[in-house]
């Protein structure tokens, strides 16, 4: 980078935050569990979106690998009393094989990552974030939400992963 690059020097106006989950929402090279987390995530304040993904993969990741209170944790997730963000995220992919699911999470993670540090680097220097209205109306769940038993059983999309070589019909 040139000694005389100074990014504080050029006004690039409002910066929409949104940009790179719509492109993403949109592409159909992507595989529709992704647009739909995409699509998910407009809206959401960027730091909120990126640790409430980060904390529901971290609980996926962590009942694959059969860790210690981990269904229970899963479990507490989905039944808290807040708005339906992790909800969205956890049902957009259940059924899907949980390989498919850490896959499309460690995507979502990638593109929320940037989209907050991003944030921050504008914040920071007094540049002009443009972000899309929330698309929580309320901070409640919207109709029922999951049993916080920790002892909920595993469905066949755990145990039988197309990814991992099993079918169904095995």
């Amino acid at each position: 980078m040139p000694a005389s690059f100074h990014p504080e020097s050029f006004d690039i106006g409002a910066f929409d935050l949104e940009i790179t989950l719509r492109d993403a929402a949109l592409d159909e090279a992507n595989r529709p569990t992704r647009r739909m987390l995409a699509n998910a995530c407009i809206g959401v304040d960027p730091f909120d979106a990126y640790y409430a993904s980060l904390e529901l993969f971290e609980a996926l990741q962590a009942v694959h690998e059969e860790c210690a209170d981990a269904k229970a944790k899963l479990a507490r997730i989905l039944s808290t009393r807040c708005d339906d963000f992790q909800r969205c995220l956890y049902y957009s992919l259940a059924g899907r094989g949980v390989v498919q699911m850490l896959e499309d999470f460690e995507w979502l993670l990638h593109i929320l990552r940037g989209r907050a540090k991003i944030s921050a680097d504008l914040l920071r220097h007094g540049g002009d974030v443009q972000v899309a209205h929330t698309p929580y109306i309320c901070d409640e769940p919207d109709g029922p939400i999951a049993a916080a038993n920790p002892d909920f059983e595993l469905g066949a999309s755990w145990l039988i992963d197309p990814e991992l070589g099993g079918r169904l019909s095995d």
